[in-house]
């Protein structure tokens, strides 16, 4: 993940009290000074409507507002090339840490073996 959604990710966790920090505002501050100013103007006002900012992909889904994206967006946050919003809700988006592992994953009980099914009495004996 570049530095610049980093930042962001960085700057929402600490506004959000995600992360437990003794000087959070003096903190946040100073990654908002890293971050352009065009970029911080929307998240800001993401964050006066009331939303986060920044929302992860998982499974090719914003998490934000659970609409599926399109693969050219996954494919440019996969390589890096630039910061992507979603088209509906717009937020920033990034994607999960792959060495993170995923706590959110419950798992998957395994199906119970299915009965053998019982035939029909012929009506017509032999």
């Amino acid at each position: 993940m570049n530095e610049l959604l980093q930042n962001l990710v960085r700057l929402q966790s600490l506004e959000f009290g995600d992360v437990k920090v003794e000087n959070a505002e003096a903190s946040a501050a100073k990654v908002r000074a890293k971050i352009p100013q065009p970029i911080l103007s929307h998240y800001d006002r993401l964050i006066a409507r009331g939303k986060r900012g920044m929302a992860m992909v998982r499974d090719q889904v914003c998490t934000g507002c659970h609409m599926r994206l399109p693969m050219a967006v996954i494919m440019t946050l996969m390589h890096d090339r630039d910061i992507q919003l979603c088209d509906s809700c717009g937020r920033y988006l990034y994607l999960a840490d792959p060495a993170a592992p995923e706590a959110a994953e419950p798992a998957k009980a395994p199906k119970p073996a299915k009965k053998a099914r019982k035939r029909k009495a012929s009506l017509h004996p032999a």
